[in-house]
């Protein structure tokens, strides 16, 4: 999927993944639906969002999860059974 309205931009917010170029993180929009607010309490707090970018924020952080998980499923996979691992 192809994410328009998420940027990363290392001169901006530490390059973490904002909406639209703004300085608005999608971690932070992530955690308010995760608080219960709904796409409008959302947009109340941040007048410059669209509802398409609470979405395009919710999916981009699905696939972030779903990239993690694969490639700690392909590194653990490789471990050998028994191996401690934490450092």
């Amino acid at each position: 999927m192809r994410f328009e309205r998420i940027t990363t931009d290392p001169e901006q917010m530490g390059g973490l993944p904002c909406i639209c170029g703004l300085r608005i993180p999608v971690a932070a929009v992530v955690d308010m639906v995760a608080e219960g607010m709904t796409a409008d309490e959302i947009i109340d707090a941040y007048p410059d969002l669209q509802p398409e970018d609470i979405e395009q924020g919710l999916h981009r952080t699905a696939e972030s999860v779903r990239e993690r998980e694969s490639f700690l499923s392909g590194w653990l996979s490789e471990v050998p059974r028994g191996a401690n691992i934490t450092p």
